[in-house]
């Protein structure tokens, strides 16, 4: 699956990006806000998520950054599958492209992916610590379940606290909310 916005283009990753994926997503900055990230971050690291097996559905996806040359690879995102069942979406924007507005772009162009796949909602969280990333999820849409829970962090190597968001994509989710709050 391929998506192409205004500026960037996101396509699945081939072994030949694990240099450049490892380069973008090499910064402890980065690695501390992800959930199952390591750190360090090795090509090998690249190179194993890579080759790693991908939902058939489910969309996991480089960000590249068009220019007048070749792309720039800028960071990923993808919908993954919770071990509830639940549909997350999931981002990451190398810190030399922050700032610049690609991890809301990549994620209104998964959300169009999702919507498409006729999934009724997402879920998305973010470590309390990490408000940039509460603001790009807030600029999507997703809203507050209330829920602050544990996450844990494989580069902290601790459970963080991170804040659980929903985006309703359909009218069936918010109608199965309301009778679940009934």
């Amino acid at each position: 699956m391929f998506a192409r916005t205004p500026r960037l283009l996101l396509r699945p990753g081939f072994p030949e990006d694990a240099p450049a994926l490892a380069r973008a997503i090499g910064d402890l900055a980065i690695v501390r806000n992800l959930a199952v990230v390591p750190w360090p971050y090795t090509v090998r690291d690249a190179e194993a998520y890579l080759a790693s097996p991908r939902d058939p559905v489910l969309p996991s996806l480089l960000i590249f950054e068009r220019t007048d040359g070749a792309p720039r690879l800028v960071g990923s995102c993808g919908l993954g599958r919770r071990p509830s069942g639940a549909v997350e979406l999931g981002y990451w924007i190398a810190r030399t492209s922050w700032g610049r507005g690609f991890a809301t772009e990549a994620g209104r162009a998964l959300i169009q992916i999702a919507r498409a796949l006729g999934l009724p909602q997402l879920e998305a969280s973010h470590f309390i610590d990490n408000p940039a990333s509460a603001r790009v999820l807030e600029k999507l849409g997703f809203e507050s379940t209330g829920i602050i829970a544990p996450r844990m962090n494989c580069a902290r190597g601790e459970d963080v606290p991170a804040r659980l968001m929903r985006l309703r994509l359909s009218a069936a989710a918010v109608k199965k909310d309301e009778a679940l709050a009934a």
